[in-house]
C-alpha cells in the first residue's frame, strides 16, 4: 500500500546472472490497479458519494468504500450540493513512514427527473411551505476564518 503508479523496485541479486559471475539486480516498474469507485492524487483518495435531496436536507449515516474496506460516513443535515468533506488520515498510507492521506467526499445531490403524482404533490407543499426567498450563506473572510481555526 502507498506505492505510486510507475514506482520501480530494486531487487539486489535477482536479476539475470552473467557468466562466472554474480547475478545482477531486478528492477520491477509497477502498474497500481485503479479501483472501481476511488479515485486518487497523490496520497488523497477520493470518492463522489450521490445523495438524494432527502438525504442531502435530513443527514444520514451511508457506508463509503475506503481503501481500509467500508466505513461509515455520517452527512450532515444541511448539506449543499457539491461539498467536500475531508476524512483525516484515511487516504493512502506513505511507504517513507510518513503521515496517511486524507480522503475527500465530494457530496452529489442528485434531483429526480421523473417525480409520481404524489411525488410531485409532496415537493409541492415543501415549496409553499420553505416559500420563495432564498437567503445565500455570506462568505466568510480571511480573518474569520482564522479566528475559527485558531479557536
Amino acid at each position: 500500500p502507498g506505492v505510486d503508479e510507475q514506482s520501480t523496485l530494486r531487487l539486489s541479486g535477482q536479476g539475470e546472472q552473467i557468466r562466472d559471475g554474480v547475478p545482477g539486480n531486478l528492477f520491477v516498474t509497477l502498474k497500481v490497479k485503479p479501483h472501481p469507485q476511488l479515485g486518487r492524487s497523490g496520497k488523497q483518495i477520493l470518492f463522489d458519494l450521490p445523495v438524494t435531496v432527502a438525504q442531502a436536507t435530513l443527514g444520514d449515516e451511508i457506508e463509503i468504500p475506503s481503501v481500509d474496506g467500508p466505513l461509515e460516513f455520517v452527512l450532515p443535515a444541511g448539506t449543499q450540493p457539491d461539498q467536500q468533506f475531508k476524512l483525516r488520515g484515511k487516504g493512502v498510507p506513505d511507504i517513507r513512514g510518513g503521515d496517511r492521506g486524507d480522503q475527500i467526499v465530494a457530496v452529489h445531490v442528485v434531483i429526480p427527473r421523473d417525480l409520481t403524482l404524489e411525488q410531485r404533490h409532496l415537493f409541492e407543499q415543501l415549496d409553499a411551505s420553505l416559500g420563495r426567498e432564498i437567503e445565500m450563506p455570506k462568505e466568510k473572510g480571511f480573518f474569520s476564518r482564522l479566528k475559527e481555526a485558531l479557536g
